[in-house]
């Protein structure tokens, strides 16, 4: 956190700003909730979602997604981690499930493969640590064009979402409105209160788990395996609710009346 003489003077900065601006958006509840906690009134307050383009970003089915076969995935299971792997992600939970997972109970089943689309800070350690438990059921590529987006992100069947829990209320992860837009289920691993496991719970497109719950998160990835059309249903939930929240049109909606708001409040300019 913000701490020493620089952080302090800086977080004084910070809240002068806040008190002082006409309006503060915050991009999830949890972040609005640590703004009130700074003393910020509510007149000086709105929450205004971050977004994707749904357009852009659709479901594709397995059997039409070019990349499932370039990557040797079909028949398999994907739980897919995409975008930044980085200091602000918890990733041991993960990959202690792997480890346990990569140990196929049911011969019958389709094949569990864990893929990590991006980069970031904590990429080669990842690798590193799937190499040294012999996790061999894992693929790593590289961040995919924006063209590709939609295709990558339906590769997989079911999404992982990660935050550390002392950042939450800080940072808000972006991945969930790309997963939301695919039409595919999330597990987040973090605070179960916090802003994605409450988004979660009120679209019902995933769940969540605790920081260390790796059993727990073993547990929902086979039986969302094993119950194909739960998955899927999952997914037309989080498809569902991306439309009515997160869609690009619904957010510059909400940017356009706030800005129309704010303009309205404020004196006229003689020199308009």
């Amino acid at each position: 956190g913000m701490t020493g003489r620089v952080g302090k003077f800086l977080q004084r900065r910070r809240n002068v700003s806040l008190h002082t601006a006409v309006m503060n958006v915050a991009i999830g509840e949890r972040m609005a909730q640590c703004l009130r906690a700074e003393g910020i009134p509510e007149r000086q307050l709105c929450v205004i979602h971050n977004w994707a383009d749904g357009d852009a970003i659709q479901p594709v089915a397995a059997a039409a997604n070019s990349l499932r076969r370039e990557w040797g995935l079909e028949g398999r299971f994907v739980i897919g981690y995409s975008g930044n792997m980085g200091r602000a992600h918890e990733f041991e939970t993960l990959l202690n499930a792997m480890a346990s997972l990569s140990i196929e109970q049911n011969p019958l089943a389709l094949p569990i493969v864990f893929l990590f689309i991006g980069g970031g800070h904590q990429r080669e350690h990842l690798q590193a640590e799937a190499q040294r438990r012999g996790i061999t059921n894992v693929q790593f590529r590289a961040y995919q064009p924006r063209e590709r987006l939609r295709e990558s992100l339906s590769v997989a069947d079911v999404h992982v979402i990660s935050l550390r829990p002392e950042l939450e209320g800080l940072i808000v992860p972006s991945k969930f409105y790309g997963i939301a837009a695919a039409g595919r289920a999330t597990l987040f691993i973090g605070n179960t209160a916090g802003e994605i496991a409450q988004l979660l719970r009120a679209g019902q497109c995933g769940y969540s788990v605790p920081v260390g719950a790796d059993q727990e998160l073993a547990t929902h990835i086979l039986a969302l395996r094993d119950n194909p059309a739960q998955c899927q249903q999952l997914g037309r939930n989080a498809r569902d609710l991306f439309e009515q929240r997160f869609a690009q049109h619904v957010a510059f909606g909400h940017w356009a009346a706030l800005l129309d708001e704010v303009a309205s409040g404020l004196p006229a300019n003689p020199l308009r």
